[in-house]
């Protein structure tokens, strides 16, 4: 099976400029040139200023799909921001960084944020797998104070074996939470997510520009899945979770 015949949506990606330790920048055009590259349709995109986002995905509007960015700390203001970019600019969910933005996963302060998402009928998307912000285990309590919302923990504990392992526990015990499999090293836990959380619980992502697509691929490709597995990773299972399958 060659990785680049499958058809792939992208979870999680980024644009912008990304200085500091991680001296990374890319533009919409080259993820663009990316996504056509490794045979990607449609990516989840998300920036911090939302505008960058906004920019791309009214520039190319059938490859992008917004993820709004807020901030939590901005209380009524990021609310309201929200249900803007989502009812007069077309984005389909929310991004959440704990870790950027210095607040542990289930602090209060995210409960308006999930009330605008269940409102919406929106999914949140969140960073997981860095202390002491965005521990699985502090996900997980966000999503049991709210289970109507769906809730995708981005890295699924990232390159750390207990979080990774907590990841899948607490995603087996709230069937609300989702995984997305992009920065975690060990594509046996990408088996396992699929075949002990749930088929339709696990989704590709390349966290671009900070991941190679060639490599979060490959990781799809060597978990054990077999080809009809491999397409709802790649695909399937992020085109129902965003309502793609319904158009």
């Amino acid at each position: 099976m060659d990785v680049k015949e499958f058809k792939k949506i992208d979870a999680h990606a980024h644009i912008g400029e990304f200085g500091g330790w991680a001296k990374l920048s890319i533009n919409a055009e080259q993820l663009i040139a990316q996504m056509d590259e490794f045979n990607i349709e449609k990516t989840l995109l998300c920036s911090e200023p939302n505008e960058i986002c906004l920019d791309a995905v009214e520039k190319y509007p059938d490859r992008f799909v917004g993820m709004v960015y807020p901030n939590p700390y901005d209380g009524q203001k990021a609310v309201d921001m929200i249900y803007d970019y989502v009812q007069n600019k077309g984005f389909k969910g929310i991004k959440a960084n704990p870790l950027k933005h210095a607040y542990v996963a289930d602090a209060e302060l995210m409960d308006p944020i999930m009330e605008a998402a269940k409102d919406l009928n929106i999914p949140v998307f969140m960073h997981c797998g860095h202390p002491p912000y965005s521990l699985p285990w502090s996900i997980a309590l966000l999503a049991e104070r709210h289970p109507d919302v769906k809730l995708v923990m981005i890295h699924m504990g990232h390159g750390h074996g207990v979080y990774i392992d907590a990841t899948l526990k607490m995603a087996k015990r709230y069937p609300n939470l989702y995984l997305e499999m992009s920065g975690m090293p060990m594509p046996s836990k990408i088996r396992e997510a699929y075949e002990e959380v749930g088929a339709d619980r696990i989704m590709f992502g390349t966290d671009a520009p900070y991941h190679p697509a060639a490599v979060e691929a490959m990781k799809v490709m060597t978990s054990g899945l077999t080809e009809e597995q491999i397409k709802d990773v790649f695909y399937n299972n992020c085109a129902k979770l965003m309502g793609f399958d319904k158009k």
